[in-house]
């Protein structure tokens, strides 16, 4: 793909207010580059800027903007947070009389839709129901598919969206049984969750007869990692790819979890390159190579 920029709309691991590679990052953040990273790498670009540092970097908007906000989803989750509807909105006000981006920019773009699970976190969270997960799962797909086709009818031509990665094989979820094996119940509505992303985004390119959205299997890539407990090349090994680099000392305690005396109450790996996961839900920088070296097949169709 020939393009001279690239946007992220994103729903990723990432808290934007966090640098790159910062020489003292906080303990409960991912250890280094993410999935747009690796994505920005292969388009042969540099990372996008986030949207909240936009004044403070004008030389790097042409390689794009992330409008990402950690924790935020299709429908408000917590507090403050912008969900990906208020994120295009954004975007768009950026366009609005060639502000920042011109349409031909977008039609010359790669755009990335990132779901990463907020919605149904925050719905359990508030003590929601089995069963009301499954009525919600379909209510959010409807609102993503919305958001997809906004950005479609923007002008944008290539739209890549995220499937869920398998959330019962977070270190969160595992725990319970020593980071020995995956809740299979929870991955079951992740499945449910993937199937209807496929349905929608085929419904999706039949509508618009120009294949503009691809579908980057995250199940997928996350599940061939674990399961061979190596990256796509054989090269990284991950001895217990389930036990995260960084947790706390005991029960209550997290990854970043200090005391009254601000005593780290958290310990983290030797080697985190050993590691897949960082913590207790976000993959290493070993861990999201490894998940993009899967991906990059698909990502060379696409292009």
């Amino acid at each position: 793909m020939h393009a001279s920029h690239h946007y992220w709309i994103s729903i990723c691991p990432r808290n934007p207010m966090v640098p790159l590679f910062p020489e003292n990052l906080p303990a409960d953040s991912p250890d280094g580059r993410v999935l747009t990273d690796y994505l920005a790498k292969f388009l042969g670009l540099k990372s996008p800027i986030a949207y909240t540092w936009m004044k403070l970097g004008e030389k790097r908007l042409h390689y794009g903007m992330n409008f990402a906000y950690g924790g935020s989803g299709v429908f408000n989750t917590y507090s403050l947070l912008p969900n990906m509807s208020t994120q295009i909105s954004f975007f768009e006000k950026l366009m609005n009389n060639d502000l920042v981006y011109t349409k031909w920019d977008l039609q010359s773009s790669l755009v990335l839709v990132a779901l990463a699970g907020n919605d149904y976190a925050a719905y359990v969270a508030n003590n929601g129901t089995a069963k009301g997960l499954q009525t919600l799962i379909p209510l959010v797909i409807n609102q993503l598919a919305m958001n997809l086709k906004r950005l479609h009818e923007m002008g944008a031509k290539k739209i890549a969206v995220t499937a869920l990665e398998p959330l019962g094989c977070l270190p969160q979820i595992t725990q319970s049984s020593w980071f020995q094996q995956c809740n299979e119940t929870q991955n079951i509505a992740v499945n449910f969750h993937n199937l209807l992303l496929h349905q929608t985004v085929e419904k999706l390119n039949n509508e618009t007869q120009d294949s503009a959205f691809l579908v980057l299997d995250l199940y997928s890539s996350f599940t061939t990692v674990l399961e061979h407990k190596r990256d796509y090349s054989g090269n990284l090994k991950f001895e217990t790819p389930l036990k995260p680099c960084c947790m706390g000392v005991s029960n209550g305690y997290f990854c970043g979890s200090v005391d009254e005396n601000g005593a780290k109450m958290y310990t983290v790996c030797n080697d985190p390159k050993s590691a897949f996961f960082w913590d207790a839900s976000h993959p290493t920088e070993a861990g999201w190579h490894a998940v993009y070296s899967a991906l990059k097949p698909t990502l060379e169709q696409f292009f």
